[in-house]
């Protein structure tokens, strides 16, 4: 079961609850950003979230559009315009912000006002072109949170979501050169990546056309995390050697995409390492070298 469908599970069996139901009767909207009037805060966060996961599955579903007017329409539509309204305001604290390393550390701190929206939005399984999943994909990718990423990434390319017009590239072509950026920075300090997360991004976004460069950079993440799998501990003999192999075609695919992503030393270390291939009369003890006669 694919995580966007566990999403879509939840957001079924979360319709069913007095709370929500009570919510999108009643029409009301209060202000996500103030605490529900009467509620401990725990329990208003717990409901606002669920209204907020139902109010955005009903906009995904009905194609609500973002209008600007969030005290007019459905329940759907004042939701939809409001939470657009806070995306907008949030893009503007951004812009005023200079330096990245504070960005991301404020969006770090404007993601949970989104989180509930954009599972109802996932959940509700549909194509709907609108701005506040995707950025908060990318956030998530700003953020380090690749996991919560990676359940939107699937959303967008599963449904075709565009991404804002202010982004110049395609959604593969940010998704793969977003996450391969994030791996390789990582990688280059010493530390790990996931490659579960980089191996499913490879796979959604095989099929795409973008330049073969950010493809690249993709494979190297990837093959380099194969390479440390196929280590010992010391990084100097091979642990796995059917991994070490599989980590070399990986690492010859991106340096075939460019020549300068940098893995020709990769490659020659795993060259010398690796046991030469068998030969097929090695494998198969029918065939004879031996001329017959």
């Amino acid at each position: 079961m694919s995580l966007a469908r566990k999403h879509r599970d939840k957001f079924l069996n979360a319709q069913s609850e007095p709370a929500v139901a009570l919510f999108v009767a009643s029409g009301q909207i209060p202000d996500t950003t103030a605490p529900t009037p009467g509620a401990s805060h725990g329990r208003g966060s717990i409901a606002r979230a669920h209204r907020d996961r139902v109010l955005a599955g009903a906009a995904a579903t009905t194609a609500v559009e973002q209008a600007p007017d969030f005290d007019a329409g459905t329940p759907a539509e004042r939701a939809t315009a409001q939470i657009n309204l806070r995306l907008q305001h949030d893009l503007r604290r951004l812009r005023d912000i200079q330096s990245i390393e504070k960005k991301i550390e404020a969006k770090r701190d404007m993601l949970p006002a989104y989180a509930a929206w954009v599972e109802g939005l996932v959940s509700a399984g549909t194509g709907l072109e609108e701005d506040v999943l995707p950025t908060i994909m990318i956030w998530r990718i700003d953020t380090g949170d690749y996991d919560g990423a990676l359940v939107l990434a699937e959303h967008v390319l599963e449904h075709g979501v565009p991404l804002p017009a202010r982004y110049d590239r395609s959604a593969p072509a940010l998704i793969v050169e977003e996450i391969a950026t994030a791996a390789l920075k990582a990688q280059q300090a010493g530390e790990t990546f996931s490659l579960e997360i980089l191996a499913r991004i490879d796979m959604l976004t095989g099929a795409a056309d973008m330049h073969d460069q950010i493809r690249a950079k993709l494979k190297k993440a990837i093959g380099v995390e194969q390479m440390r799998g196929a280590m010992n501990e010391a990084g100097d003999t091979l642990a796995n050697p059917a991994l070490a192999r599989l980590a070399m075609d990986t690492l010859a695919r991106a340096r075939h995409l460019d020549q300068r992503v940098g893995v020709t030393d990769r490659i020659k270390k795993l060259t010398k390492l690796l046991p030469p291939k068998p030969e097929q009369s090695d494998l198969d003890p029918s065939i004879s070298t031996t001329p017959a006669g």
